[in-house]
């Protein structure tokens, strides 16, 4: 059983790391021989019930994300009791919801598996009786233990998406594109990446161009229209080398822009936010360097000029520290061409099922613990 949030449905039709993750995660559960229901956000559409390559997908009512925190929770609670409501008997039940876990103050529907989609913020006291924590990456995993040392917690990453493509484009042949992939908000510091590439020497930016491809509307978890704003007034006389594309939700689209790009920047300032960085992984898997701040989740996939790139954001002026960074980076081919092999390479470890495999070696090994 995997109950799924209250903000975004599934298929990925919409958009959300998570939901791309678990979409593929669970296809290949069932192809194992699971049987496996997904519980996620009804949307005009898509049916109230439909089996999807072997996983019975269960649709309930859901809401587009609000702009409180408040309130955002008060969804949550109401779409999980909903949710349950339509929760089987089964071995294990994975969520990664807010209140879900609570609810779920027993095992008597199944091992509650708490996938930890959201940074550590003192919630974590509210699930010690599950049966584990499972974190994205080990900084999300240390956080957890700060806040219950007594907790199991298992470091399982996402899948990285699977390619159409298998082969790489010859890096001399991609575009003189900075790409930015993700929810733009400020949060994910895409003013940054603008003010840096304005910041450039001339003679350097006017050779390149920015495509940020993300939803800035607040319902899908941009910053709205003052934040579209404040990146126009930013991009001044460089308007016309940057591109806002919207949201691209369909996979093959979206792997032309990774195989199109030289550089993907993601300079997320979310400090207690960011879990793992999808976006970082998914280009790489397409052979498109990546440079992002130094938060701790990117660790765990990227090695400064050997699998990626990092800037730091905690500087006084971390837009010129990402400035001088890009302006490294985009005058040293070479070096470019090494890290998207190399990242690519990288990649090869985040395959759909050797992470399936992860999860389902840890869900035998509570079947064992309880048997």
């Amino acid at each position: 059983m995997i109950v799924m949030g209250a903000f975004l449905p599934v298929p990925p039709i919409m958009g959300g790391a998570v939901e791309k993750a678990w979409f593929a995660l669970a296809q290949e559960f069932a192809r194992r021989g699971h049987e496996i229901m997904q519980i996620s956000r009804a949307t005009p559409g898509l049916p109230a019930e439909e089996v999807i390559a072997g996983v019975k997908h269960v649709r309930v009512s859901g809401y587009d994300t609000p702009g409180s925190l408040v309130w955002l929770k008060v969804l949550d609670l109401m779409y999980s009791r909903r949710a349950l409501r339509r929760a089987s008997p089964s071995d294990v039940i994975v969520t990664n919801t807010f209140w879900a876990p609570v609810l779920l103050r027993n095992q008597r529907r199944g091992k509650v598996y708490i996938h930890v989609a959201r940074f550590p913020k003192g919630q974590m006291r509210l699930y010690r009786h599950a049966a584990r924590l499972q974190a994205p990456s080990q900084s999300v995993a240390d956080a957890i233990k700060a806040e219950v040392p007594e907790a199991t917690v298992k470091v399982i990453p996402y899948p990285r998406p699977d390619a159409t493509c298998k082969d790489l484009p010859a890096f001399a042949e991609r575009e003189k594109t900075i790409l930015y992939v993700g929810r733009v908000h400020p949060e994910k510091g895409v003013h940054l990446l603008i003010e840096a590439f304005v910041r450039l020497p001339e003679q350097l930016r006017t050779k390149w161009k920015i495509v940020i491809v993300g939803p800035v509307e607040t319902r899908l978890g941009g910053g709205g229209d003052p934040y579209r704003t404040q990146l126009e007034r930013a991009a001044g006389g460089a308007k016309n080398q940057i591109e806002m594309r919207g949201s691209i939700f369909d996979a093959a689209e979206l792997e032309t822009e990774f195989r199109k790009a030289s550089l993907c920047v993601y300079p997320s300032l979310a400090e207690r936010g960011e879990t793992f960085g999808l976006a970082a992984l998914e280009a790489m898997a397409h052979g498109c360097p990546v440079l992002v701040s130094a938060l701790g989740c990117f660790r765990d996939f990227i090695d400064e000029g050997v699998t990626g790139f990092f800037f730091d954001h905690r500087q006084p002026d971390p837009a010129k520290v990402l400035s001088n960074k890009v302006a490294q980076i985009l005058e040293d081919a070479d070096l470019l061409a090494s890290v998207s092999e190399a990242g690519w390479r990288k990649t090869a470890a985040y395959t759909l099922p050797r992470v399936a495999e992860q999860f389902l070696d840890d869900f035998a090994e509570l079947q064992q613990q309880c048997s």
